[in-house]
């Protein structure tokens, strides 16, 4: 007879009271794996929180490469005042971001989450004042005024939406590989949106684009461009405009059909009883908590850099391809090639970042651009060159789509590791670093818009003086390389390299075992005292 089984004979006949062990290991073993099953993410779930980072990609998108060529050939503003209004939108959306993210960290648990309400109050705002911004108003002498008023809501409603969800994604689980992987969920998404919003726009509108006015400058034309435009059927600027307010339009149906998918798929987990109790900290701590944390100011001031070169491209490439490459009628499916390219290399730069680490990643990925920032201006205008070198900077696109969001996770994890009686600053962390790359958008859309008044813009002209086509290159080309040399220098001082993010995995893990089997005994003593 085996040794347990006499044991368990002898103690059912001499009925001595045996602890059942199993029961309680069960029950503890039990929890365990439920706790492994809240952490992991279902493919549903990764897919429809993916979705709510749409909007702000589509109308992004739409915003960064029409509205600056809108503002000057539809809405016909002075070069000097659409650069007000870009600068001031942007600079004011950079300032509600830590302001938004301040009130989100304070605010207090509901049954939809901590997040989730911000996004849905703030969707059908959203929706309206972006709809407004491609409308033009009857009166000439209000429209600065209009366009600046409309677009600073919409921005304010955008960073509503925006911010929580950028933290959400610490609150979607515990486990950093499960929302690494959402991570890349949401940017393919995201770059998926980009394409979806500048498809629309672009097809929508590049169909219906008003008739250039004749200048002084033409006769640097060249013969085929004039007779490509003979040729076209005369579209008015009304039919131009009727456009935009589809296009605008179609992409408010797709906003809040993403706002709904991702309200009603993704459950926001309820944070700790130690967190929840905890006294929230103050806009004043907070601030001093990001800004003084090393990691996270060396992370965000080097993708602000290269951030800031690529908001140069996108927001100057519209009006690039149109006069200083003569592509006219092109633009709007260079501009879609460019997105389709990076939604297609984001699983790639998953792989990439998995394999050879997130550092390494960065180096790759952003200075593939470089070279093709420089042929595009060096080379001889041609439509299959330029679409060639659009593919090949889409691969760029999306590392520099992707990079950042799939970092940030682990700076807010290394300050968690360091300070473990913190807690609640997580859409403090995010927002900040959205406020510096919307400031920084801001000054590259103002400071293009006025280079090019300097340079003596012509609204609607077919053809530009030398000047503007020598700055636009400029915008292109030589400024975005000399901002992808900074960030990257700046990035090298980085230090959460591979080794230390997955030795902060470990001990958050271990930490989240501890906490789990203290709520585990609290619950055992309370059930002995009852």
């Amino acid at each position: 007879m085996a040794r347990g089984e006499g044991a368990e004979q002898y103690a059912a006949t001499t009925l001595l009271p045996v602890k059942p062990l199993s029961a309680a290991d069960g029950i503890k073993i039990a929890k365990k794996r439920d706790q492994k099953e809240k952490a992991h993410l279902s493919v549903c779930s990764k897919v429809c929180y993916a979705f709510g980072g749409a909007p702000y990609q589509i109308t992004g998108s739409a915003l960064g490469f029409f509205l600056q060529i809108y503002l000057l050939d539809v809405a016909q503003l002075d070069p000097f005042y659409a650069s007000i209004i870009l600068f001031v939108g942007r600079a004011w959306d950079a300032v509600t971001d830590p302001t938004v993210g301040f009130l989100v960290s304070r605010s207090k648990w509901t049954r939809f989450g901590r997040m989730m309400p911000w996004i849905l109050i703030s969707t059908p705002f959203a929706v309206l004042t972006y709809f407004l911004i491609w409308c033009v108003p009857p009166v000439e002498q209000g429209k600065v005024l209009w366009y600046l008023v409309v677009y600073c809501l919409f921005q304010s409603m955008q960073t509503c939406f925006h911010v929580p969800y950028s933290a959400l994604t610490m609150f979607i689980s515990t486990e950093q590989k499960e929302r690494d992987s959402a991570t890349a969920y949401r940017m393919t998404v995201e770059v998926l949106g980009t394409v979806v919003g500048t498809a629309i726009q672009g097809q929508i509108v590049g169909g219906a684009i008003a008739d250039c006015i004749p200048t002084e400058f033409d006769v640097f034309d060249n013969s085929s461009q004039t007779m490509s435009r003979g040729n076209r059927s005369e579209i008015s600027l009304d039919e131009t405009k009727q456009a935009y307010m589809i296009a605008s339009g179609v992409i408010c149906a797709i906003y809040v059909l993403c706002a709904a998918v991702l309200f009603i798929g993704v459950k926001e987990k309820e944070e700790s009883g130690r967190i929840k109790n905890q006294e929230p900290i103050t806009f004043s701590q907070g601030l001093r908590l990001v800004m003084g944390y090393g990691p996270y100011i060396k992370l965000v001031m080097g993708f602000l850099f290269t951030s800031l070169a690529f908001m140069l491209l996108e927001g100057n490439f519209a009006l690039f391809i149109t006069y200083a490459l003569g592509h006219r009628n092109n633009f709007q499916n260079i501009l879609l090639v460019i997105m389709l390219s990076g939604t297609v290399s984001i699983p790639f730069w998953q792989w990439f970042l998995t394999r050879f680490g997130k550092k390494t990643a960065v180096y790759i990925g952003i200075t593939w651009a470089v070279p093709f920032m420089i042929l595009i201006v060096c080379i001889e205008s041609h439509i299959i060159i330029s679409y060639m070198v659009s593919v090949a900077a889409g691969v760029s696109v999306a590392a520099a789509f992707l990079l950042p969001w799939s970092m940030l996770p682990d700076v807010v994890d290394d300050f968690k590791v360091r300070n473990p009686d913190i807690h609640g600053v997580e859409a403090i962390f995010y927002s900040f670093y959205v406020f510096f790359t919307k400031f920084a958008s801001g000054v590259s859309l103002g400071v293009s818009t006025l280079s090019l008044d300097f340079a003596g813009y012509v609204t609607r002209g077919c053809s530009q003086p030398e000047a503007v086509t020598l700055t636009l290159k400029m915008l292109v080309s030589p400024a975005p390389v000399v901002l992808i040399a900074v960030g990257l220098l700046i990035f090298k001082t980085y230090p959460i390299d591979e080794e230390r993010r997955q030795c902060n995995r470990k001990l958050l893990q271990e930490r989240l075992a501890i906490e789990a089997d203290d709520s585990e005994s609290d619950s055992t003593e309370l059930g002995s005292v009852v």
